[in-house]
């Protein structure tokens, strides 16, 4: 497609200093950035997204977001008119127009509303596209990230993969949103929701790992494949830490050496309570530390990044 061009004056630029966002072919500071509330985006949460993180002026793994992206997209029959590479570009354009060196730039596919006179069904509701870019966001505070996640396993099930796919990243956060009022209401920072077998999920916002003996432990049944995810999987091989994706129950969980959550929104974080039971000395453990100095150590050095075009204003 012919993705609007128009460079912003100066004073134009200055504006996007909040975050600068695209709304279907149109690019805007973020505070102007609206959507209809008759969409079924808003009205029906019928959207998926996706959220790639720059950090000291690089995409992490942009490639993987994109391929995730898409695939989210097609299979919720939800494809706009913009290319993977038209996608790409608009990423680049929004952290330079909004000049960040660390930020969060988020990617959301949504449908509209059925044309007039057709019947009131999805498959004439057209599919468009959103995106912005705003300063980094931490999935915690960085002192919780320094002493240590407090977590409580929520008695509110995760959606079953059956009823809603959480490979395909999207807006269906019931569950969620009521497990981080569980979690609030007992003191705690953050929640894991578990399956109706009792098996381990993931979060609102994060994967879930555990470590017994050394060896570390990764669901990969109603979770999504988080890019973190993988990157703590890569991370394991190159440290020679047996990683094992199987279902993890929740006695496993709760009698783990150590337990850390993965996220784009602060990499590997480890997780010093869980229910009370305190892990490592109120602390996050060893390899959990090694993960996410590794990942970060790497992140400086370029791994796995892709330079943010700053001339794309």
């Amino acid at each position: 497609m012919n993705l609007p061009i128009q460079s912003p004056t100066a004073s134009d630029t200055s504006a996007f200093a909040a975050g600068a966002a695209y709304v279907d072919g149109a690019y805007m500071p973020l505070s102007e950035a609206r959507i209809p509330v008759t969409d079924w985006g808003y009205r029906r949460s019928d959207v998926v997204y996706d959220v790639v993180s720059v950090w000291d002026g690089s995409f992490f793994r942009i490639n993987d977001h994109l391929k995730r992206f898409r695939a989210s997209m097609e299979f919720s029959r939800l494809v706009p008119a913009e290319s993977d590479d038209d996608i790409r570009a608009i990423l680049h354009r929004l952290v330079a127009l909004a000049g960040l060196r660390e930020a969060y730039v988020a990617m959301d596919c949504l449908r509209g509303r059925p044309a007039p006179g057709t019947q009131y069904h999805p498959k004439n509701a057209r599919p468009y596209l959103i995106a912005y870019a705003i300063p980094f966001i931490w999935l915690m505070k960085p002192e919780i990230i320094e002493r240590g996640a407090h977590m409580v396993i929520a008695s509110t099930p995760r959606i079953p993969e059956s009823s809603v796919n959480a490979r395909a990243k999207n807006f269906h956060w019931a569950d969620m949103t009521a497990a981080l009022f569980e979690a609030d209401e007992q003191g705690a920072d953050n929640p894991i929701l578990l399956d109706a077998a009792g098996n381990v999920t993931e979060g609102p916002g994060y994967n879930v790992f555990c470590i017994t003996n050394g060896v570390v432990a990764t669901p990969d049944r109603n979770v999504l494949g988080g890019i973190t995810r993988l990157s703590v999987i890569e991370l394991c091989a190159e440290l020679g830490l047996p990683c094992e994706v199987r279902d993890v129950s929740v006695d496993e969980l709760r009698d783990a050496d150590e337990i850390l959550v993965s996220s784009t929104a602060g990499g590997p974080i480890g997780v010093s309570r869980l229910d009370g039971r305190i892990l490592n000395n109120d602390r996050p453990g060893p390899l959990t530390q090694k993960l996410r100095e590794t990942y970060w150590e790497k992140r400086k050095q370029g791994w796995h990044g892709e330079p943010v075009d700053y001339t794309a204003v």
